[in-house]
């Protein structure tokens, strides 16, 4: 299989396998710190004796001893607070300088995959947006136990409810002329949902908010949707002939599971995001297509990854009938801020140490490219799915954000991607709805 954890994430790896009581909390000391970079270097350096034979048996390829540095001060400064070490201006005069944690940690992470995608939307309008944050505040007021959480539920929606009726009339002028007339309907179906809310609070149902919020907020993710005219920007020239996903598309992956006492199938419900990532996405959707996936076996079932899409034979990817060659893309990053995405340069060699990417890896079922760790532009069609907690690893300090190019979350039962195991087989992934934003698809003239 193509690499995606390469030796450098290994810190982060190995913190998030340790259960928690063996994770240093409140004052780390040097001590700690010190034990800590013991084990990531031992991990490294592990990793770095067994290359030849994890080449051959699974195709992994490890990133530089330098990079395995890098990342032990990362997690070093992580768990410590302290700064990272003062390389030589001339230790590494190609690579611009690593910047500070306090610079990269900007606060919690986002990590519900729906709001994710709600606000990696290409929109500026921020009357939806002060509907939309209160709703998902209900998910935090819920953490408190028993029927009290239900006075923090009504002040969430109590401020939701305000900003819709005051921001209302911004929000519909904010929508794209051709779907208007669907976004004021569901502007109603929102305001009438928001009562039904209210009700359920006064009714004292507690084990009632969370599903009707959950409809809430899909309403409030159509509308923010529906404000998007057109694709919102030219994809390169020497791309523009490639499957593209111009918009969004979901779909919905059966997985046959073995030795599961509880289920025999798992069904993911998944959101493919072509607006950050059109080329990405349009690849993996023209291939969904093309019935690639189906019958293939997870390859890689770790408790941190779970991977699949290397065919079998010595390719590493997908043949295109037509070239007879193996079709990659190129490494796509959205950064927010910015017009359209990035081609072909990770963030680290761009010096973007600052840049935010539009989709982080901080949803449980992060979906992204597995490539070849040397090759940006290799990937084509393994893919993987991140399971594991971001505290450690949020927003910005996540080592793998601006390295691999994510285009999806999975919306429904991601949870479920911890019991698949290696050998569990992908019965179908199809298409539930936009199937027509995908443009030059591949699969209509020849399999």
């Amino acid at each position: 299989m193509a690499a995606i954890i390469p030796c450098h994430y290994c810190s982060s790896m190995a913190i998030s396998k340790l259960p928690r009581s063996h994770i240093p909390l409140g004052n780390i000391n040097h001590v700690n710190a010190a034990w800590w970079g013991r084990q990531l270097s031992l991990r490294c350096s592990l990793k770095a004796s067994q290359k030849a034979q994890l080449r051959n048996k699974l195709k992994v390829k490890l990133f530089s001893l330098k990079e395995c540095a890098i990342s032990i001060a990362l997690a070093v400064g992580l768990l410590t607070g302290m700064p990272f070490v003062d390389w030589s201006p001339n230790a590494y005069a190609a690579n611009p300088a690593m910047p500070d944690l306090s610079v990269l940690i900007s606060g919690p992470p986002i990590k519900d995959p729906g709001a994710l995608l709600r606000y990696a939307l290409p929109i500026d309008n921020k009357a939806i947006r002060e509907v939309q944050k209160p709703l998902e505040d209900i998910t935090d007021s819920l953490k408190v136990a028993g029927v009290k959480a239900l006075d923090s539920v009504e002040r969430n929606l109590r401020q939701s409810s305000q900003a819709l009726k005051q921001g209302k009339s911004l929000i519909i002028s904010g929508l794209a002329e051709s779907k208007k007339d669907h976004g004021v309907e569901l502007l109603d179906k929102l305001e009438t949902g928001m009562d039904e809310l209210q009700q359920i609070v006064v009714d004292r149902n507690r084990d009632a908010v969370a599903p009707k919020q959950k409809e809430l907020l899909s309403y409030v993710g159509s509308v923010e949707e529906d404000m998007v005219d057109g694709f919102p920007y030219e994809v390169p020239e020497e791309y523009q002939s490639m499957p593209l996903l111009k918009g969004r598309a979901t779909v919905d992956m059966k997985v046959k599971v073995k030795d599961n006492p509880n289920a025999d199938e798992f069904m993911f419900r998944i959101v493919l995001d072509g607006y950050s990532a059109p080329v990405t996405a349009g690849n993996f959707l023209d291939l969904v297509q093309r019935h690639f996936y189906d019958g293939m076996e997870i390859q890689r079932a770790d408790g941190f990854v779970v991977q699949t899409g290397d065919p079998e034979g010595p390719a590493e990817g997908f043949i295109d009938p037509s070239t007879e060659k193996t079709r990659t893309i190129p490494l796509e990053i959205m950064v927010n801020g910015e017009k359209s995405p990035f081609y072909g340069a990770t963030l680290e060699e761009l010096g973007l140490y600052k840049a935010q990417t539009r989709l982080p890896f901080n949803a449980f079922g992060t979906m992204a490219m597995a490539r070849d760790e040397f090759e940006n532009n290799s990937a084509s069609s393994q893919v993987f799915w991140l399971l594991k907690e971001s505290e450690l690893t949020p927003s910005n300090a996540n080592i793998l954000d601006g390295r691999y190019a994510v285009f999806g979350y999975v919306t429904e039962n991601e949870d479920y991607l911890a019991d698949l195991k290696v050998g569990d087989v992908i019965e179908s992934i199809q298409v539930v709805s936009g199937l027509d934003n995908l443009v030059n698809p591949s699969y209509k003239i020849a399999r």
